[in-house]
């Protein structure tokens, strides 16, 4: 276990992190949790192990929140500033090749708002699962800082997401971006549960994980075969 220190604007804080490489990466993922949960919940650790296995890197890490022992995310900012920090160490750690902002629902869309900022300047953005909007909600969009993002983004989504119905919102919205695609799952629901097919957040999570990569080598121009541990 590692700790990264992030410079909040009430002072200095660390966050947990925990970074995994095979032999020989050809990217590098920083990986963010939901607002539910921290970077050991089970969704996470099986998707950062599946794309280990896929020849990449990956650095799972708290929000301060998470680490403060609370439960509902804390200033959007202080979610940013820490992106900051989580890709500074990224690249600290494995200088040289391709590093991705990755994250689950909230922690993608932390992601997206660093890099429309530019606070971030990852080569590529994946969200799994993007909140769209809250649940009953879709007057409440989030979406308008999406279209100034400039490095390429990949939604992943379920189709029965109560965070992004009508799903014609959220085509929308990744139309009227500068650069990205989405990936389907078909009667995946948030977290990518399927009615009638209970799996572990893990498998499920894992399950998506060679997608994720096959786009991320073709984003990123990476032609040999992943490597292995």
């Amino acid at each position: 276990m590692a700790t990264i220190e992030v410079a909040l604007p009430a002072g200095p804080v660390t966050v947990s992190a925990e970074f995994d490489t095979p032999a020989s990466a050809w990217a590098a993922v920083a990986l963010a949790h939901g607002a539910g949960a921290g970077m050991d919940h089970p969704f996470l650790v099986g998707f950062a192990a599946a794309l280990r296995e896929q020849g990449l890197a990956t650095l799972r890490f708290n929000f301060p929140y998470v680490e403060a022992g609370r439960r509902m995310p804390g200033p959007a900012a202080h979610a940013i500033v820490t992106w900051r920090a989580v890709m500074a160490e990224l690249a600290a750690r494995v200088p040289g090749i391709p590093h991705v902002a990755a994250g689950k629902s909230y922690g993608g869309r932390m992601a997206s708002m660093a890099a429309a900022d530019s606070v971030i300047a990852p080569a590529a953005l994946v969200y799994l699962g993007y909140p769209l909007h809250p649940p009953g909600n879709p007057e409440r969009t989030r979406t308008a800082h999406l279209s100034h993002v400039v490095p390429p983004q990949l939604f992943v989504e379920g189709t029965n997401d109560p965070f992004i119905q009508p799903l014609a919102q959220l085509e929308d919205a990744v139309a009227a971006c500068q650069d990205a695609e989405t990936t389907w799952i078909t009667g995946g629901g948030h977290s990518f549960e399927v009615k009638g097919n209970k799996r572990p957040p893990a498998e499920v999570a894992a399950a998506l994980a060679p997608g994720v990569a096959e786009w991320l080598r073709t984003r990123l121009g990476e032609t040999e075969s992943p490597a292995r541990p």
